[in-house]
């Protein structure tokens, strides 16, 4: 009987692909982009991290070590800024979810896509969480905004109910969310309409100023991702821990920013009981 190394050779030998000659061809595959992957984070983060240190005041304050290995970055949202902002929390590569028509714009999208990060579409069936739980099962760590939208900016820093993507993803994952409060100085905010998916949407850009960040400890969660009530409930207590964290943070800006009683409080109070 031949071995299975001798049939390889012979599938060589006769122009034909053995098991393990697929094997080396699909891990070559993936090695150039996962390359090409980290080349194009590395650059636009420290892009972003030498914006940070000379734009921004930026204050970063630890409830504790984080746990090795992948991790699930959930924070507020409350400028379109914030998804580069927090890639300077860590120092591994991280996938932020990012609305998918940020991926039409020209150049930015190319880099989007290039860098690794993934688009929430539209009525995508769970496709978006299904890729992010890929991620995080091969090792990476991905960045959430549980509201699914820019936080509210009434008078204050505000916040949305939390959408259910947070949960299943932790649910389906195993991996510990990571909670982060973000603070910043509203009047510092600069809001353009942007073109994106055939419409207008509100971008802000913070572009220098106060910015502060807390984060806070891992929360680990398991439980049936198909029992809605439970999803409800996890997405519930993390933004709750979301939003003392921001509470923490804007303390830290002067002047101290109001903070406005959103629907997710309330939300937030039915989970923990």
């Amino acid at each position: 009987m031949l071995m299975q190394s001798q049939l390889d050779i012979a599938g060589t030998l006769l122009g034909t692909d053995g098991p393990a000659a697929k094997a080396r061809t699909s891990t070559g595959s993936r090695e150039p982009k996962a390359a090409s992957e980290r080349f194009w984070y590395k650059l636009g983060r420290s892009a972003v991290s030498l914006f940070t240190r000379t734009a921004l005041d930026m204050d970063v304050q630890w409830h504790g070590p984080l746990p090795e290995g992948p991790k699930i970055l959930a924070a507020n949202h409350p400028t379109t800024t914030d998804p580069f902002f927090i890639l300077t929390l860590l120092p591994e590569q991280t996938s932020v979810l990012v609305t998918g028509g940020a991926f039409e714009v020209p150049l930015f999208g190319p880099y989007l896509r290039n860098a690794g990060h993934v688009p929430v579409l539209r009525n995508s069936g769970g496709a978006t969480i299904r890729q992010a739980t890929d991620l995080l099962r091969s090792g990476r760590t991905v960045a959430i905004f549980p509201e699914g939208a820019l936080s509210p900016l009434k008078g204050g820093i505000g916040f949305h109910r939390p959408r259910s993507g947070v949960a299943r993803l932790a649910l389906s994952s195993s991996a510990p969310v990571i909670p982060v409060g973000i603070g910043l100085q509203e009047d510092r905010i600069r809001t353009v309409a942007v073109e994106m998916e055939g419409g207008q949407e509100e971008g802000r850009f913070y572009t220098g100023g106060q910015y502060a960040v807390t984060v806070g400890k891992p929360m680990w969660f398991e439980g049936n991702v198909d029992n809605w009530e439970y999803v409800r409930l996890v997405s519930g207590r993390i933004m709750q821990r979301i939003e003392r964290l921001s509470q923490q943070s804007a303390l830290r800006i002067q002047p101290t920013p109001t903070i406005v009683p959103s629907p997710a409080t309330g939300l937030a109070a039915w989970a923990a009981a």
